[in-house]
Formats: C-alpha cells, sequence, structure tokens
C-alpha cells in the first residue's frame, strides 16, 4: 500500500520541477498557484508543504498552467510535457480508482477500466456556450464497477467542462463534468447539459413546476444574478437536453 505522505512528498517534487521549468521561483509560488487553481494561498501553501493533495479539477488547472501532463503532475507517469493527448486518470473518490501502488503506479487495464473520451467542449454555469469548435483531448479512466453501480453504459458517456458559477456550490467553475448522453428525458431535480439556439450549451439544474411545465434553475443563492427561467411543458424541448450530468469530480 503505498503511504499517502510519500505520494504527497513526490507531488511536491514534480510541482517544484514545474514552476523551476516555468522559472517560477518557490518564494512567491503559492500565490502564483491560488490564481492558477482558484484557490486561497493557504491551501497552496499546503501542497507546497506536502500537507495535501490538488483535487482532480484543481490538479488539472494547475497542469495547464504551468503546460505539464497532469497524469505526469499527479502520479509521476510518461514525460513532464509532450505534445500528445494524454490518457487522463479520474481521482476524486476510491469508488473510480484504489489506492493501490499497484495499479496507481503501473498500467490501467480495459478490463478494470472504462476510458471515457474527454472534450475540449464547456457546458456553461452561467451565460452559455457555442462551442463552434470541439476536439477530443484525451480520456478519462473510470472503474467499470463503479459505472455499472451507477447503471450507465460507458459507450453513452462523455466528459467535457464547466465555466463559469451559476451552478456553485454543487458545481464550480472549471469543474469536470461526466456527462450521460443516453438520459435526454428531463427529470425532477436532476442536473443536465443542455442547447439553446439563444445561449448556446449550458448546465442547469431541471425542476418540475407545480402549475405544470418546467424551472431552468442556477444552484447558486445569488437569484439576482441567477434567476430561474419558467418554461411550458410544450417549451422543454426548445433547450434540447444533451445528456445528464452525473458526476463532477464527487457524485451528484
Amino acid at each position: 500500500m503505498v503511504q499517502i505522505e510519500e505520494l504527497r512528498s513526490a507531488f511536491v517534487a514534480r510541482l517544484k520541477k514545474a514552476l523551476a521549468t516555468n522559472e517560477i521561483p518557490e518564494w512567491g509560488a503559492g500565490a502564483r498557484l491560488a490564481k492558477m487553481a482558484g484557490v486561497t494561498p493557504k491551501a497552496t501553501s499546503k501542497w507546497m508543504n506536502g500537507e495535501s493533495m490538488p483535487g482532480g479539477a484543481k490538479m488539472l488547472a494547475i497542469a495547464n498552467a504551468l503546460k505539464v501532463r497532469v497524469e505526469w503532475l499527479e502520479y509521476g507517469r510518461g514525460d513532464m510535457r509532450e505534445g500528445a493527448s494524454p490518457v487522463l486518470v479520474a481521482t476524486p473518490s476510491p469508488d473510480i480508482l484504489p489506492f493501490a501502488s499497484s495499479e496507481r503506479d503501473g498500467a490501467v487495464t480495459d478490463e478494470k477500466y472504462a476510458f471515457i473520451p474527454q472534450y475540449t467542449a464547456m457546458a456553461s454555469a452561467g451565460v452559455g456556450h457555442d462551442n463552434p469548435h470541439i476536439e477530443l483531448r484525451g480520456t478519462l479512466a473510470f472503474k467499470r464497477e463503479w459505472l455499472r453501480i451507477k447503471g450507465v453504459n460507458p459507450k453513452h458517456l462523455k466528459v467535457i467542462y464547466a465555466d463559469g458559477n451559476s451552478m456553485w456550490p454543487t458545481i464550480s467553475d472549471h469543474d469536470v463534468l461526466l456527462v450521460d448522453e443516453s438520459r435526454v428525458e428531463p427529470a425532477d431535480g436532476q442536473i443536465f447539459v443542455m442547447f439553446s439556439q439563444t445561449k448556446g450549451t449550458i448546465v442547469k439544474r431541471l425542476i418540475e413546476s407545480n402549475v405544470g411545465g418546467w424551472i431552468i434553475r442556477s444552484d447558486n443563492p445569488d437569484k439576482i444574478s441567477h434567476g430561474d427561467q419558467v418554461l411550458p411543458d410544450e417549451e422543454i424541448h426548445e433547450h434540447r437536453i444533451l445528456g445528464r450530468v452525473i458526476w463532477r469530480g464527487g457524485d451528484l
């Protein structure tokens, strides 16, 4: 069993190497990292001291900002930088990846894991995204057993990103979203990625109205900036449902 202290110590060494490669001195690096990841300097201080490690979305943000491969930064796998699209491994929950060294440090096998396509598309937790050009960025590996328990088929899944804070605190800016494209019927209380002609691609919660129709709701409590949108039954399909969000770095 890999000791948590060893994992954190190795991560700190790679993080400092990435900072040095980008000519960022350790003195003051905490503030730079805080800005990259959208966290407090206190959180980045803990990363630099090996007291904790960033979560999946924050790790990805740091890797992108430092122009290094996220699987290298988090696990030490492969080269620090390369031009090819990486195979990324989702790590927010023990149900998705174990901490056993034989699996965490070794090759991920198709028998245990499903590799879900990861796209550059963004669903706005705000005003909307057009996504005129979408690229396949790589893949995220999820345990097949975990997906089976969730009742989803890997063939129907894709990974995209959230942009904005209208769904905070449920979904934060730049969170990774796992979307099931087979679930396109509105369901009360569930979060969906939708497309509308006026707003583009958005991620919102659907609430069934007591007087008929549906409410497109943001989770952000600031309703002045993120108010509800009420749609009659016949208009809900004008917002084409692209799929239900089933994971965002943790179960929904």
